[in-house]
């Protein structure tokens, strides 16, 4: 039960009345950010924004919202996240469609972001045209934030799940960026053609013993080779670094990862890739003080 289908009086269906309700439900199942997520899927249901949940409290919610949401907030009890029931994540400031066949893009990409942004300043490349790789393009946040923000650029997207690459696409269409953008089926960088002047890739790196500690959240509902790195979270960057030089003949690669994987990753390219610019390599910190992405320059 939600904790939203107990009998009530009709002059209570108020919009505080009923988040209160749902932050005690959601609270009861553990979820993390209850309010937040109440408040989420409140608006939701009723087409409200949060700031009109919290600026009307006394509003009344009609009954057939009450009976839409009540499912929703089972499901959130249930540890699906509030991403996943509205099938839309934002991300860097754009709402992006998400699938059963894409992770869910989180906060901490956005430290990708910000670090191929600040290469791009340094670079002068928002007054020149870039090719952009994305190599397990999922949902496309990466490459179509990149583009977005780059209005000059263009890119591909490769992902191994035909799925994912519609999800994909169909975000490169809402953000109008499909002219500038190709998604392909690839493993890896098998079959890619260069020469991009920026690599970015969010693979899987969580090693395969840690996965069944994750989050619900995590574990049960994003797809499992989105997740999986290998034994020890490190494979897809063994598989794609010696690859990396055919591609980037010029340029530089930024990668995201796990925790405590930073420097084993920098090493990896230093080793890996011929005319590395190994004094080039940064590491970039997520707004939660852990290292998150690793970038490094390759030069003709």
């Amino acid at each position: 039960m939600s904790g939203l289908d107990a009998p009530i009086d009709e002059g209570a269906l108020r919009l505080d009345d009923v988040v209160r309700r749902a932050v005690r439900a959601l609270e009861s199942a553990g979820v993390e950010t209850p309010r937040l997520d109440a408040q989420r899927l409140v608006a939701a249901t009723t087409g409200l924004g949060i700031a009109d949940l919290i600026a009307r409290p006394q509003q009344t919610i009609a009954a057939a919202d009450r009976e839409r949401l009540a499912p929703l907030i089972e499901r959130r009890c249930a540890r699906e996240p509030v991403s996943r029931i509205l099938g839309e994540r934002d991300f860097y400031g754009r709402p992006f469609l998400i699938s059963p066949a894409t992770l869910d893009p989180r906060p901490d990409s956005e430290t990708l972001i910000e670090a191929a942004l600040g290469i791009a300043d340094n670079e002068g490349w928002r007054e020149r045209p870039i090719r952009i790789l994305d190599i397990g393009t999922g949902s496309g946040a990466l490459l179509v934030t990149l583009l977005a923000e780059l209005p000059l650029s263009s890119g591909v997207g490769t992902d191994v799940s035909p799925q994912a690459l519609k999800v994909a696409a169909a975000n490169a269409q809402r953000h109008a960026v499909m002219e500038r953008a190709r998604f392909e089926l690839r493993d890896a960088l098998q079959g890619v053609a260069g020469p991009f002047d920026l690599v970015v890739c969010n693979p899987p790196y969580v090693a395969t013993g840690e996965i069944a500690a994750l989050a619900p959240e995590v574990r049960e509902h994003d797809p499992l080779d989105a997740l999986d790195g290998g034994a020890d979270g490190l494979a897809i960057y063994r598989k794609i670094i010696p690859e990396l030089a055919r591609v980037l003949a010029c340029g530089w690669v930024v990668f995201e990862v796990g925790a405590g994987q930073a420097a084993t990753v920098a090493e990896l390219l230093r080793e890996g890739v011929p005319r590395a610019r190994s004094d080039t390599i940064r590491i970039r910190k997520d707004l939660g003080e852990h290292d998150r992405c690793v970038a490094m320059e390759i030069q003709l």
